[in-house]
């Protein structure tokens, strides 16, 4: 139970974060929230880029969360078991960027980077 729930709340949260990413691409005026605030208002090109970047990096990485669980790509479950390990650090180390971030706007991705971790070490538990 506390597993599958994890799945879905990981899975949600990065859903939101792709989202927001898109949203920076396409134009709206949300910089201030995101890379410490240095882009307020629209992102400028080059900006947006790193956006699509950041899109596929989530994409990635909840790849590697849904193969750990036995979701998707089973053959990747060896490769996953491995990886895991690597999401859980990334989220950890966006916990602790986003909570000292100087953009206070930018602090609400801290909680969920924070329960991103969590579940993401649920899962690699698992």
């Amino acid at each position: 139970m506390i597993v599958t729930l994890s799945i879905i709340i990981f899975t949600f949260l990065s859903g939101i974060v792709m989202l927001f990413q898109a949203c920076l691409v396409a134009g709206l005026p949300w910089g201030a929230a995101s890379m410490g605030g240095k882009f307020p208002g629209r992102y400028p090109p080059k900006m947006r880029v790193v956006a699509i970047a950041n899109i596929l990096v989530l994409l990635l990485i909840t790849g590697i969360v849904l193969s750990r669980a036995g979701l998707v790509a089973p053959s990747m479950m060896p490769f996953s078991k491995i990886a895991v390990w690597f999401v859980v650090a990334f989220f950890g180390l966006g916990t602790v960027m986003n909570a000292i971030t100087p953009s206070k706007i930018e602090r609400i991705w801290a909680p969920v980077a924070g329960i991103q971790l969590i579940t993401s070490i649920i899962i690699a538990l698992n």
